[in-house]
């Protein structure tokens, strides 16, 4: 079994719905998020309901679940205005935190994994360095810091 795919805390299997599950609230914290909000709700505002749908899309397909995405997440995310790491780093703490909140260890480990790959090439496109791991975790915990004081 792959390890995505491993039985959930609660009596919830890694599927669809525990992911569209994750997706809501995750996307629910980025809406009322200070630093994400004003990225995502200018460009988003009239078309969550839809980006939602294709989020759970995309994650499914990245977690082998089943092969409904299409499209090009990169070039979408290309064209979001001023962008900065710190985005990226809110981003990772609270898809940590959701992931944490919802699925197994295991899970949770492998959707951060899919993440930071994600977010390792987005952070290449918007500042022509493609970070390593752990330079990308690094950033998350200083900005977790910030975040704290």
């Amino acid at each position: 079994m792959d390890r995505a795919n491993s039985p959930s805390a609660g009596g919830r299997a890694f599927d669809r719905a525990t992911l569209a599950l994750l997706i809501d609230r995750f996307y629910t914290s980025v809406r009322a998020d200070v630093l994400l909000a004003p990225v995502f709700e200018p460009v988003l505002h009239d078309h969550w309901p839809a980006h939602l749908e294709r989020m759970v899309d995309f994650w499914c397909t990245a977690c082998k679940i089943e092969r409904r995405f299409r499209g090009d997440v990169y070039k979408k995310h290309m064209a979001l205005p001023r962008m900065a790491p710190a985005h990226l780093a809110r981003w990772l703490q609270l898809w940590r935190q959701h992931t944490e909140a919802l699925c197994t260890p295991t899970q949770a480990e492998h959707l951060q994994d899919v993440a930071i790959g994600v977010a390792r090439v987005m952070h290449l496109g918007w500042f022509g360095h493609l970070p390593s791991r752990d330079e990308l975790l690094a950033l998350v915990e200083a900005q977790g810091e910030f975040a704290a004081a």
